[in-house]
C-alpha cells in the first residue's frame, strides 16, 4: 500500500480539472434490416469502430447518438417494388468518431433482384439472380468499420434461389453456395472495453427455402425459410443485421425480413468518474459510461461517486458494584457501500464515534454515532449493569448484552437501515436455576447476535464483519463478552469486542473498529470502554479529495478517518 505524501495531501485541496482528457471508446451503429420477398438477403451490420486516446474537452456536453435499426423488407404484392428491399440502419454518434449504419438486404426477385445497400458493412443481395453484395466501410474508415456483403445465387428452375449474406464487422457476408439454402452472415469483433468480453456488429443470415442462414455472432439475426419465413430481427444493442426473408419456392408465400438492431455507444476512461451521461459502472480501475439509447455526455460533471465504510463507537461492558455481573457492549453500527455521490469543491464532516464508557458501579453508555454525508452509523448499545431485578441491555447500533437475573438483550440495528448495521445482544442468565455463576449475555456484532449468559459461562460477544475497503482484509464491529462469577466469561467477538472477565475488570473494545466493551465479572470490576469507530472513504484513481490518512491500494485512492474531520470532494 503507498502512502501519499504530505505535499500531496496538500496541493490535492486545490483541485484544478485539465482542459481535457483522453478516453477509449466503442461506438455500434445501427444494423440493416433484411430483405423481404423470394429469399431476401441478410442485413450489414452497423459500423463497429473503437479506440483510444479521443480527446474530450471540459466544460463540454457531447451528443452521443445511438443509431436504431433498419426496418426489415415487406413481401408486398408486388415484390418488385422498393418496400420488399430492407432499409439501412442509422449512424452512431460520439464527438469526432462516426459508425455508418448497416446496409439494408437486398429483395428477392425472380426478374428483378437487387443488390445489398452500402453501409458500415454491406447488406446481401436478394435471391433468385446472381447479384453482388452491397459495399461495407461505406464510407471508408481507416481501420475499416465493416466488410461487404454476400452474393446470391441464381435459381436453377423457377422455384429455387437463395440470399447472401450480411456483412459482419469481422468478415464479409458468405455468399450463396447451394441455389436454395441461405448464406451465412459475417462474423461480428469481441470487445472488452464494457468490463467483460461482448461480439458486436454481426451480419443478419440469408433467406432461403429448406434453409436460412445463420446470423453472424454478434447479434446477427437468423435469415427466413419457407412458406412466410421471416427472418429473424439482430440482437438489441449489439449493431447486428436482420436475417433475409424466405419462401417456399411458390409465387405467393415469401417472408419479411427481420429488423437490424440498435447500435450501442461505450466510454471508458482510468480513475474516478470525470463525466456524467449513460450508464456508469467501474471495471479493472477504469469508469465505463454505456449509452444504449441516445442521450448526453457532460464531461464536466462536479459530482463523482465514492465507497464508504461508516463504523461507530462500540458500547461500554457493564460493571459489578454489588457483586454482580456485567453484561457485553455491542458493536457500533457498521454500514458499508458504493455509489455515494459527493460534489467536488464541497467540504463533508466525517464524525467518528467514540466509545461507550465503562463503569465499576453499573451500566456502560452507548457509543457515539460515526457520520458521513448521508451515511449515520449507531453507536453500540451499552452493556447492562448490577442489578437486583431484570435489565435489559441497551438498543444500538448492535445491542448491548442482558444482566442477570433474566435481562434481554438490547435489540440491534436501531434505527433500522438496509442492509442491517448490527445485531442483537444476548440475554442474560434466569435465576434461581443458572446459579451459581449467572453469566451476563454477550453484546451483539455486525454479523452475528450475542450469546446468551448460562450457568458457569458468559455469554461470548457477536462476531463483527469483514471489509477490505482499505486495501486489506479487516474486521470490525464485534460485539463484548459478557462476564461471568464462575466458570468461563465470555469472549470479545471478531472484529475489537472486549473479552469479559471472571473477576473484577473486563476488557475494552480495540480502537477504532467500533468493538463492545467487555462486562466484568464477581467483585468490584469495571467493564471495558467500547472500541472508538473509523470512517474509511475511497474511489478510483489518483487523489480528488482530501482529509484524514491517504493511501493507495488497487488503483483505489484511500482517506481514513480515525477521529472526527472533515473531507473535501
Amino acid at each position: 500500500m503507498a502512502i501519499i505524501s504530505h505535499t500531496t495531501l496538500r496541493g490535492a485541496r486545490i483541485y484544478s480539472p485539465e482542459a481535457s482528457y483522453n478516453v477509449s471508446y466503442l461506438v455500434v451503429a445501427g444494423g440493416g434490416g433484411g430483405g423481404g420477398s423470394f429469399s431476401g438477403g441478410g442485413g450489414g451490420a452497423g459500423g463497429f469502430r473503437t479506440g483510444t486516446g479521443l480527446s474530450l474537452a471540459t466544460s463540454t456536453n457531447y451528443t452521443v447518438t445511438v443509431g436504431a435499426g433498419g426496418a426489415g423488407g415487406s413481401n408486398p404484392s408486388d415484390w418488385t417494388t422498393a418496400p420488399a428491399q430492407g432499409s439501412n440502419g442509422s449512424a452512431s454518434t460520439l464527438s469526432t468518431v462516426t459508425s455508418s449504419g448497416g446496409g439494408g438486404g437486398g429483395r428477392g426477385n425472380t426478374t428483378l433482384a437487387i443488390a445489398g445497400n452500402n453501409g458500415g458493412s454491406g447488406g446481401g443481395s436478394g435471391g433468385r439472380n446472381a447479384v453482388t453484395g452491397g459495399l461495407g466501410n461505406t464510407p471508408p474508415t481507416s481501420p475499416s468499420q465493416g466488410n461487404n456483403g454476400g452474393s446470391s445465387r441464381p435459381g436453377t428452375t423457377a422455384s429455387t434461389g437463395a440470399g447472401g449474406g450480411g456483412g459482419g464487422a469481422d468478415t464479409v457476408g458468405s455468399s450463396a453456395a447451394a441455389s436454395n439454402l441461405g448464406a451465412n452472415g459475417g462474423a461480428g469483433t469481441a470487445s472488452s472495453i464494457s468490463g467483460s468480453s461482448m461480439t458486436y456488429a454481426g451480419g443478419g443470415g440469408g433467406g432461403g427455402i429448406p434453409a436460412g442462414g445463420t446470423g453472424g455472432s454478434g447479434g446477427g439475426g437468423n435469415g427466413g425459410f419457407g412458406s412466410g419465413g421471416a427472418g429473424s430481427a439482430g440482437t438489441v444493442n449489439t449493431g447486428g443485421g436482420g436475417g433475409g426473408g424466405g419462401w417456399d419456392g411458390s409465387a405467393s408465400s415469401y417472408g419479411v425480413g427481420g429488423t437490424g438492431a440498435s447500435g450501442i455507444v461505450i466510454i471508458s476512461y482510468p480513475g474516478a468518474q470525470r463525466g456524467s451521461g449513460g450508464n456508469v459502472t467501474y471495471s479493472g480501475g477504469n469508469t465505463i459510461h454505456t449509452f444504449t439509447s441516445s442521450g448526453t455526455y457532460n464531461s464536466t460533471s462536479t459530482d463523482y461517486v465514492v465507497e464508504y465504510l461508516v463504523v461507530a463507537g462500540g458500547g461500554g461492558g457493564g460493571g459489578t458494584g454489588l457483586g454482580e455481573r456485567g453484561a457485553g457492549g455491542g458493536a457500533g453500527g457498521f454500514r458499508t457501500g458504493t455509489g455515494l455521490s459527493v460534489t467536488a469543491g464541497t467540504s463533508y464532516t466525517v464524525t467518528v464515534g467514540a466509545g461507550g464508557t465503562s463503569s465499576s458501579a453499573g451500566s456502560g453508555t452507548n457509543g457515539g454515532n460515526s457520520v458521513f454525508s448521508t451515511i449515520t452509523s449507531a453507536g453500540g448499545g451499552f452493556g447492562r449493569g448490577n442489578s437486583p431485578s431484570p435489565q435489559s441491555g441497551g438498543p444500538g447500533g448492535s445491542g448491548g448484552g442482558g444482566h442477570w437475573p433474566g435481562g434481554a438483550g438490547g435489540a440491534g440495528n436501531t434505527p433500522p437501515t438496509s442492509p442491517s448495521q448490527g445485531s442483537n445482544g444476548g440475554n442474560g442468565a434466569s435465576a434461581p436455576n443458572d446459579a451459581p455463576g449467572y453469566g451476563a449475555g454477550g453484546g451483539g456484532g455486525a454479523s452475528q447476535v450475542g450469546a446468551n449468559g448460562g450457568s458457569t459461562t458468559g455469554g461470548n460477544g457477536g462476531n463483527g464483519t469483514a471489509s477490505s475497503i482499505s486495501g486489506t482484509s479487516i474486521t470490525y464491529a464485534g460485539g463484548g463478552g459478557g462476564g461471568v462469577g464462575s466458570g468461563t466469561a465470555g469472549t470479545g467477538g471478531s472484529g475489537g469486542g472486549g473479552a469479559g472477565s471472571l473477576t473484577n475488570s473486563a476488557t475494552n473494545g480495540t480502537a477504532n473498529t467500533g468493538g463492545g466493551g467487555g462486562g466484568a465479572g464477581s467483585g468490584t470490576g469495571t467493564g471495558g470502554a467500547g472500541g472508538s469507530g473509523i470512517v474509511i472513504v475511497r474511489y478510483l484513481g489518483v487523489q480528488r479529495g482530501s482529509g484524514g490518512t491517504v493511501t493507495s491500494a488497487g488503483g483505489y485512492t484511500i482517506h481514513t478517518f480515525t477521529s472526527s474531520s472533515t473531507y473535501t470532494a
